[in-house]
């Protein structure tokens, strides 16, 4: 090591150090000092049982009647089908759970990233057959906001995982805030939304990564942006189910 470099990883450990004396690490979910998601809050987390979620869309109850991708559900969103294969996610979204997620996304702790992706990657089917990664992208306001993309950070950590490339596939999206839509209102307000980076070409058997699955609404308009550029198929994951 030069000794340009041996200074300058010196620096950086320094920096390290005293930023951690500063604002030491704590548990994003109990506040207990020393790691970013402690051991007990993990062991407590509302994890998704798959005996009992749908086995197309991961619905966490809808193993025998699904309440998301039955024909009624999906007339009322406007919808005939899902366009993605398959859904699959780590927890409820619950109290805890909706915490750590507004800690990872919107007070900028980054390293919950790779704690989030162990925790989905022991969901992903072992027949689901994947040949790379990608994500929904955040909306440009938001990435300005917060400085990074956590779906892309998540997708990633995930990438590293499986062993498989993660692609950036998709612009950002331009549509208004989804709080307070209806399911069938955020389908209408995402489409037509998303659509390929430009000089980007989609291609294989996609597993699109976002943080919630709320009503669906946009991981259809992500996927559905995908199979119209080329994608054989797209199969979804996320860190938590609404």
């Amino acid at each position: 090591m030069g000794m340009g470099k041996g200074i300058a990883l010196i620096a950086n450990m320094a920096a390290e150090a005293a930023a951690e004396t500063l604002w030491p690490t704590r548990c994003a979910i109990c506040d207990a000092p020393g790691v970013v998601l402690c051991e007990r809050c993990r062991r407590n987390l509302p994890f998704l049982d798959w005996w009992r979620a749908c086995r197309r869309c991961g619905s966490p109850y809808g193993l025998v009647q699904c309440d998301l991708c039955n024909p009624v559900s999906l007339s009322r969103m406007g919808v005939k089908q899902l366009p993605f294969a398959s859904c699959a996610s780590a927890v409820l979204f619950t109290g805890d759970t909706g915490q750590l997620v507004r800690v990872f996304k919107d007070q900028g702790e980054q390293r919950l990233a790779p704690e989030m992706a162990r925790l989905m990657i022991r969901v992903v089917p072992p027949d689901w057959q994947i040949d790379a990664l990608t994500f929904v992208p955040a909306t440009l306001v938001a990435f300005r906001n917060r400085g990074y993309d956590h779906a892309e950070l998540l997708a990633q950590s995930l990438s590293g995982l499986l062993g498989l490339p993660c692609e950036r596939t998709l612009q950002r999206p331009r549509s208004r805030d989804q709080r307070g839509l209806s399911a069938a209102g955020r389908i209408r307000n995402l489409s037509g939304s998303f659509a390929l980076r430009q000089g980007t070409l989609a291609h294989g058997r996609y597993l699109l990564v976002d943080d919630v699955f709320t009503t669906g609404a946009t991981l259809c308009a992500a996927s559905q942006a995908l199979l119209a550029s080329g994608a054989t198929e797209v199969r979804c994951l996320t860190f938590a189910r609404v």
